[in-house]
């Protein structure tokens, strides 16, 4: 038995501790929002957090994760990951959607770290999170909306 903590509940789990946590969090514990997109680590749809840290679960096995803090999608509540998701609805980012769970993580974990980014700084942190539908100048501009939201300003 495995045990991990997802969202602030314990999870015990029978199964290989190899298992890639993105199917430990999918198909055993059946939160779907974290999305498999390429399972090397490539695209940025599987991203989670561990200890507040943006991680790719599609690579990371689950006995790794014991220990630490793992949040998902659904359990994400931070104040940055609330300015994110407002700032994701009022600028249109979202179109097909299947990135958009570990853009906004990735995009969280950014304004955790630094509340006033630069360009240069959301290229570094948004780097290798694919978008097939390329609403890349959006996300930007949401991620500066966040961050100005979280200084006070709108």
């Amino acid at each position: 038995m495995i045990s991990i903590s997802v969202n602030g509940s314990v999870h015990e789990l029978d199964v290989e501790p190899d298992m890639p946590l993105l199917w430990a969090l999918r198909d055993v514990i059946g939160l779907t929002g974290t999305k498999f997109g390429c399972g090397k680590s490539l695209c940025g749809a599987c991203t989670v957090h561990l200890d507040g840290r943006p991680v790719r679960s599609c690579i990371l096995p689950v006995a790794a994760a014991t220990g630490k803090r793992i949040t998902t999608i659904e359990g994400i509540d931070s104040p940055a990951a609330k300015a994110v998701r407002e700032a994701w609805l009022a600028l249109d980012v979202v179109q097909c959607g299947y990135c958009q769970s570990g853009q906004i993580m990735a995009a969280a974990a950014l304004l955790t770290a630094d509340r006033d980014p630069s360009d240069a700084d959301i290229d570094a942190a948004m780097a290798g999170n694919i978008c097939r539908c390329a609403t890349y100048v959006r996300i930007r501009k949401a991620i500066k909306q966040a961050a100005r939201s979280l200084a006070g300003g709108a």
